[in-house]
């Protein structure tokens, strides 16, 4: 295995409060607010193109082009319900502007732009394979997002998985392809490591030898470094093996990557250091709550439960990063099913439903959330 880069992450890393016995709990979509720009227009993908639309910027109320408020049916009582009445979601990232969010919808390709107060506007629409678990699986910010405005996303086509990078007034560009895809099992989840680094976590497509084999892309954390479009994309490294249905990765801003994903006897969380050993697994649940998205930090790991319809933190030695404590759960049968997970500017998590997928549908499903957590935020761990 080759060892994963010991940089600490760029001004994309995000930093998540948990108050959790006086703990902090730092995410993995921070930014710089001082410098924070959105898409400024932001874009919109088709299957040909992308084009500019509004602009992200919070506008004042005199501004006749303001997104209106939400109304009428998706309007939700909840207070930390952001956003409402979207389709089944993928990945979600927070915007340096501090105040809104990206948002993918998995089948319909939508990425969109969410907040509180606002009716969530699309600023982008990729051409995917929605079908069985696949789709719009994941987005990202580029490191340098605010000079270029690039965005990132993890894609299922009819024939295979793939990363493309998308630039304003420009196509969809292949970074990686060629990632196997199957009935089953195609989810999966990117995420910078440094600027020079994605992250990308493949599912086993429902064939565990496929995930142990060297020769498949399926059932890995792979180190993408070649992130310029190219007809012929080179061929990852490969972080970590084994995988089964895959969650997420998530960095703690001090060079450990952790990956959750679910096996047949277990969910389980993995950590590698910043040398590139892997401590598998540092926690398990043998009960399997469906181990989705996580954001972390130098003093823990929040993780998305979407069966167990919670949140779960877990706390890390912020030396060693391993986990020293039981989890506890934040939320739990609030909000429904629940899958991605990303950091918020006010050092909380956003976390977005699914329970479009499921049997239970609400009137305002499906959502986005701000996770609470205990005493208001604060603290520390570190």
């Amino acid at each position: 295995m080759k060892p994963v880069g010991a940089s600490p992450r760029t001004a994309t890393a995000a930093v998540v409060a948990l108050s959790m016995t006086a703990a902090l709990l730092a995410g993995c979509a921070r930014f710089d607010d001082s410098n924070a720009s959105p898409f400024t227009p932001a874009p919109e993908v088709g299957a040909a193109e992308l084009e500019p639309t509004t602009p992200s910027e919070t506008p004042p109320p005199s501004d006749p082009n303001a997104p209106p408020p939400p109304s009428g049916p998706c309007v939700d009582p909840d207070s930390a319900v952001i956003a409402t009445c979207l389709d089944t979601t993928g990945g979600l990232v927070a915007l340096p502007d501090g105040q809104s969010a990206l948002v993918a919808e998995r089948r319909t390709g939508r990425i969109m732009e969410v907040a509180a107060g606002r009716t969530p506007v699309e600023v982008a629409r990729i051409d995917v394979d929605g079908t069985g678990d696949g789709g719009l699986l994941d987005i990202a910010l580029s490191p340098t997002y605010i000079e270029d405005g690039l965005l990132y996303a993890l894609i299922t086509t009819s024939a295979d998985t793939r990363v493309v990078r998308l630039a304003q007034g420009d196509v969809p560009k292949d970074i990686l392809t060629g990632i196997p895809r199957g009935a089953t099992g195609n989810r999966g989840a990117i995420d910078f490591y440094t600027p020079n680094e994605l992250l990308v976590l493949t599912g086993d497509n429902g064939d565990p030898a496929a995930a142990a084999s060297p020769n498949s892309l399926s059932g890995k954390l792979l180190r993408v470094t070649s992130l310029s479009p190219t007809t012929n994309p080179p061929r990852p490294q490969i972080a970590l093996s084994g995988i089964g249905t895959a969650g997420d990765v998530c960095t703690d801003g001090t060079g450990n990557i952790y990956v959750t994903d679910r096996t047949a006897l277990e969910d389980r969380l993995q950590r590698i250091d910043t040398l590139g050993a892997v401590f598998n697994p540092v926690w398990t649940w043998p009960d399997r709550p469906g181990v989705a998205g996580c954001a972390a930090g130098a003093g823990g790991v929040a993780v998305a439960l979407t069966t167990a319809k919670a949140v779960a933190a877990l706390t890390t030695d912020p030396n060693t990063g391993a986990v020293s404590a039981e989890p506890t759960l934040l939320i739990q049968d609030e909000y429904g099913q629940l899958n991605g997970a990303t950091s918020s500017a006010d050092g909380q998590i956003l976390v977005g439903t699914v329970n479009k997928n499921g049997p239970t549908v609400g009137p305002t499903d499906d959502r986005v959330v701000k996770v609470p957590f205990p005493g208001g935020g604060g603290g520390g761990f570190d």
